[in-house]
């Protein structure tokens, strides 16, 4: 089964400031036409300032845009014109964000959007409202009001962006269980692999793609230790993107000398993170079949997969049954 695979660089946090622009000022006119010596007012209300919008694209993957830009201005309202014209809107800027961001008011801590449907919308920054020109405020008592109002200003905001990925597939094991060597087996990335603990310091989000038309979103998470759950190691920097995936690949090397009591540790580090894991589908990997190690403690694990990275035996079996999974009802 054919399949290919992408890989972006993963950014899941950014600050940025929002500001919105404020409304263009009404006008003071009167009308003023040969034979109408004394016209009435006509000063044309001030457009809308332009609003500052996030919207949630699910053609991305990443925060990485934010990391270079940090500050979003809209435009201001044009100034309302004589003979009643309204003045130009302001332009909205439109932020797109990947699945999964949460927007976060950084003066009161509190979420503000949870963008999880393609299209969905959040207004971060109003634009200011534009002011009403003098042809408004004539009345039987006044009919040459020489005032109009100015437009309203627009708002500036602190954001944190936080992205929990909404990956469909998510790699969980020990540090150098072989998740980086997986996803540079089967992509053109070259994710930084060694022989020491914490080799990968952020996650990778990837792109599957197999057969003609089907394809899946993996990440490739930073190795668990014990004390994951409480923060210890990377911690909560990356079991948040574990929580919204729809199955887990648990990756064990078949060097390891208790394979099932580290798919326990493995399994409760989650848990206790977040409970509501245990719900998600799940594989048992083998790795490393390559070196050839014998292994009796494996048998003391009921059902797994065995795939070596190097050699690939096994990695088309496997994007095959995460296929499977991933189609059930």
């Amino acid at each position: 089964m054919p399949f290919l695979f992408y890989i972006y660089m993963f950014i899941d946090y950014a600050e940025i400031v929002c500001e919105s622009g404020k409304g263009g000022a009404g006008r003071v006119s009167f009308r003023r036409e040969k034979f109408v010596p004394k016209g009435g007012p006509d000063g044309g209300d001030g457009g809308d300032g332009g609003s500052v919008v996030f919207v949630a694209d699910s053609n991305l993957h990443t925060l990485q845009d934010m990391r270079y830009k940090k500050s979003y201005k809209a435009e201001n309202g044009d100034s309302g014109a004589t003979s009643r014209k309204t003045g130009k809107n302001g332009q909205d800027i439109r932020i797109p964000v990947p699945l999964g961001t949460l927007i976060t008011n950084k003066s009161d801590n509190n979420v503000k959007a949870d963008l999880v449907t393609n299209g969905q919308e959040f207004i971060a920054c109003l634009g200011g409202k534009g002011g009403k020109g003098n042809v408004n405020f004539k009345s039987a008592t006044r009919q040459t009001p020489r005032y109009a109002q100015k437009g309203l200003p627009g708002e500036r905001k602190h954001y944190t962006i936080e992205l929990k990925v909404l990956a469909d597939v998510g790699l969980v094991g020990l540090p150098n269980a072989g998740k980086s060597t997986l996803l540079s087996s089967v992509s053109s990335a070259t994710p930084k692999i060694d022989d020491y603990p914490f080799t990968t310091l952020q996650p990778h989000l990837g792109i599957v793609k197999y057969g003609e038309y089907q394809s899946f979103v993996m990440a490739d998470i930073p190795g668990l230790i014990e004390g994951a759950s409480k923060g210890k190691g990377l911690g909560h920097q990356f079991l948040k993107h574990i929580e919204r995936t729809k199955l887990l690949l648990f990756l064990i090397d078949t060097a390891d000398e208790n394979p099932l009591e580290n798919y326990r540790l493995l399994k409760k580090e989650l848990l206790d993170y977040n409970p509501d894991l245990d719900k998600r589908k799940y594989i048992i990997i083998r790795t490393k079949i390559d070196t050839k190690i014998d292994n009796d403690k494996w048998s003391e694990i009921d059902d797994y997969l065995e795939i070596s990275s190097v050699s690939k035996e096994g990695i088309p079996d496997l994007i095959k049954q995460i296929g499977i999974l991933l189609n059930e009802k």
